[in-house]
């Protein structure tokens, strides 16, 4: 390649890097009166802004067919909402990163190199997100970093019942219309970690998802028994509701005769993500309506669609509005719920000196 080019085109990298602009500012108190932080990461194309409590993503300001700019995730205005808040809401994990383990572990209970651990649980005597608190509810420490925020938490060696003490980062950053997340983790002792966001997506900027188009790269689910806890069954997916191998309409069969979708009040379960170990499509959402589109690439071998089956109308978000059931909907990159009881699942195992590292980004983009 000529010299001119490579020039070109380095210049151009470095352009784009400089796009994204980093700004801290103060977004209240935590409970324990340590000051949380927001950062906003503003591209031309996308406006992204995170906060060090529960390291949230609060907002994602993204455009329409007509360039019409709305927010696309569901969020609070601040800490303390008069109807609800990141503080007071303690049951959605609204935009948040939830650890040391994402999604349920059977009965807060688990074996591992022959000695049995018992968690806090949250859950109908499940271990959910972590247990009673977890890194959702606790302030991280952030810093400015190109193009993003990193975030840093230390847990401590039985946190919840964990062994080991966990050093957790987890980076976000922005480049045009694509944010990247990036999650690494390191222990002194054998433990298990799942990180994922928690994010409720809704394209429209309001009312519900269920016109929403998915397509999701994922041939077969794991069926849940009825606290939602995997069977050890990967299931085909194809003769089924949970059959989104093409772009399908999340409302179009969501109320259909099957017991999966009663047991959850709607879609709430892992997909297999098809495909080799690698950074991987993993899911198409599209509005209609709006024409906004949002790509999601992940290197985990699953993801947890949740149609937001248990907003119930009692929360009230941004601007007031009122959180009714399916006003937005979670795509969760992750390992698979309740891996470490299930040996046959892909492994959640984290030892010293083998840290863990995962990537999934979201891009939101436009079709006419």
């Amino acid at each position: 390649m000529h010299k001119p080019i490579l020039t070109a085109l380095l210049l151009t990298t470095l352009a784009a890097s400089a796009q994204t602009k980093v700004t801290p500012s103060p977004f209240g108190k935590a409970s324990d009166g340590s000051p949380i932080t927001a950062y906003t990461l503003t591209d031309p194309k996308l406006t992204v802004k995170i906060i060090t409590f529960g390291a949230h993503i609060t907002s994602v300001l993204a455009p329409d067919k007509n360039g019409k700019v709305t927010d696309v995730v569901l969020g609070y205005d601040s800490m303390d909402g008069s109807n609800a808040g990141y503080l007071a809401d303690t049951k959605t994990y609204m935009g948040s990163v939830v650890g040391r383990y994402g999604n349920r572990i059977a009965k807060g209970h688990f074996q591992l190199d022959g000695h049995d651990y018992t968690l806090t649980t949250n859950d109908h005597g499940n271990t959910l997100h972590g247990g009673t608190t977890g890194f959702d509810r606790l302030n991280w420490t952030g810093k400015a970093i190109p193009n993003g925020v990193q975030l840093t938490l230390i847990s401590k060696d039985g946190d919840q019942g964990f062994p080991g003490t966990v050093t957790a980062h987890v980076r976000y950053t922005l480049l045009g219309d694509k944010l990247r997340i990036d999650y690494s983790a390191s222990t002194t002792k054998p433990t298990v970690i799942n990180l994922t966001n928690h994010a409720y997506f809704n394209l429209a900027g309001g009312g519900d998802i269920l016109n929403h188009v998915l397509k999701l790269n994922a041939s077969r689910y794991t069926p849940v028994d009825s606290g939602l806890i995997p069977t050890g069954e990967l299931a085909p997916v194809a003769g089924t509701p949970f059959d989104f191998t093409t772009p399908t309409a999340i409302g179009a069969r969501i109320n259909s005769a099957n017991d999966q979708l009663k047991i959850a009040g709607g879609y709430d379960h892992n997909w297999v993500l098809n495909g080799p170990a690698g950074l991987k499509e993993t899911a198409r959402l599209t509005d209609p309506a709006s024409g906004r589109a949002l790509v999601v690439t992940t290197t985990e071998p699953g993801v947890q669609f949740y149609s937001g089956n248990f907003l119930d109308g009692t929360l009230h978000g941004r601007g007031n509005t009122q959180y009714i059931k399916y006003a937005g909907m979670c795509l969760e990159t992750q390992h698979f719920p309740d891996s470490p009881n299930h040996p046959a699942f892909p492994s959640t195992t984290l030892r010293p000196g083998q840290p863990m590292h995962s990537t999934t980004t979201f891009q939101f983009t436009v079709t006419k």
